[in-house]
């Protein structure tokens, strides 16, 4: 079964109008203020890193992941592929935007030799990715740390390492 994921429009639109409300204010007083060099500097460092936050914000919004069975890939210039039998590292962690963390995203990250792959929570069909990449980890007994464990679990997904290790077998 092949599946395609990928982030909706809707998803992106805060990361596209935070490049935008910083990179204009640094470029308006850029070309509207007489600055000192340092000024400028500072101002131009400021609209670049928020061009640059842009610029990857498009490049995440037009890439494509498709799932197979024996892989996932990745599309685009962040493109990738992670073959589930080569996969040698998972990560899974939670980002709270508040103190109390009922809100924030997820990031799922997985390597396969040199390559990496992350994709966060706004895609589409996450948890399915997070299932299957949960299933290779396990297949290839990779350990997990507790912080990816504990978001398996938060995403009602079973770890089978985790249930091996609680039920005192071999990890």
């Amino acid at each position: 079964m092949t599946t395609v994921h990928a982030y909706p429009a809707s998803a992106m639109s805060g990361d596209y109008l935070r490049a935008a409300a910083g990179m204009i204010p640094c470029l308006a007083l850029l070309a509207a203020a007489s600055l000192a060099p340092l000024a400028a500097a500072a101002l131009g460092g400021g609209a670049a890193l928020f061009a640059a936050f842009g610029i990857r914000t498009a490049l995440r919004h037009k890439s494509r992941i498709e799932m197979t069975e024996a892989a996932l890939f990745a599309s685009g210039l962040l493109g990738a592929s992670i073959p589930w039998a080569a996969l040698d590292g998972m990560k899974l962690a939670y980002y709270s935007t508040r103190r109390d963390r009922s809100e924030g995203w997820m990031q799922l990250v997985l390597r396969a030799g040199r390559a990496k792959l992350s994709v966060d929570s706004r895609i589409e069909g996450f948890p399915l990715l997070v299932e299957r990449a949960a299933r290779a980890a396990a297949a290839r007994r990779l350990v997990l740390s507790r912080t990816t464990l504990a978001n398996l679990e938060a995403l009602g997904i079973a770890s089978p390492v985790a249930a091996e290790r609680a039920a005192g077998e071999p990890a």
